[in-house]
């Protein structure tokens, strides 16, 4: 089967199963060290940062993903309800995964300023650390959904491509 001239390739495969695996590392690998860091502080301190990089690289992956995928779709002549339940499942990835890295984001920023301030009975030293409680609640069920989205979206792909519903190059 010959593809589309206008697919992106990485040496004849299509970007998009490597793409794929960008996001099924990268997110589930932040979903587990966000959630170490939110319950316990003093590493947040220590790898808050590698943790939100981590995020974001996985979180940006998804819209490249996504694009791919649609190119894909469109290589293969589109019109397959597998892959449209897989799109749409990736589709809601995106939001959930945004408002991971953003409550990642406000976590280790909230957590700094928190670890800041000096005397706990100011009103404003306690407000930061009501926010760094908050963004940790938030972090753990949006690092949780995100996995579970994760794992749905890829499942739905991956079973399309194995199970044979999707045409491949070889067959």
């Amino acid at each position: 089967m010959v593809l589309a001239q206008d697919l992106t390739t990485i040496d004849g495969l299509p970007l998009h199963p490597l793409v794929v695996h960008a996001v099924v590392v990268l997110l589930p690998l932040a979903a587990v060290s966000a959630i170490l860091i939110a319950l316990r502080p003093a590493w947040r301190r220590r790898f808050g940062w590698p943790v939100l990089a981590v995020t974001v690289l996985g979180a940006a992956s998804v819209p490249v993903a996504a694009f791919s995928g649609d190119q894909l779709n469109v290589a293969l002549g589109g019109g397959n309800p597998v892959i449209a339940e897989h799109s749409a499942r990736a589709s809601v990835l995106l939001p959930i995964a945004i408002g991971f890295a953003v409550a990642v984001l406000v976590l280790v920023l909230a957590g700094r300023v928190a670890d800041r301030e000096a005397d706990p009975t100011d009103s404003r030293a306690r407000v930061w650390r009501l926010i760094s409680v908050a963004a940790a609640v938030l972090t753990v069920v949006l690092a949780v959904g995100t996995t579970v989205q994760v794992v749905r979206t890829g499942h739905s792909g991956s079973s399309a491509v194995w199970d044979g519903r999707v045409p491949t190059n070889g067959g």
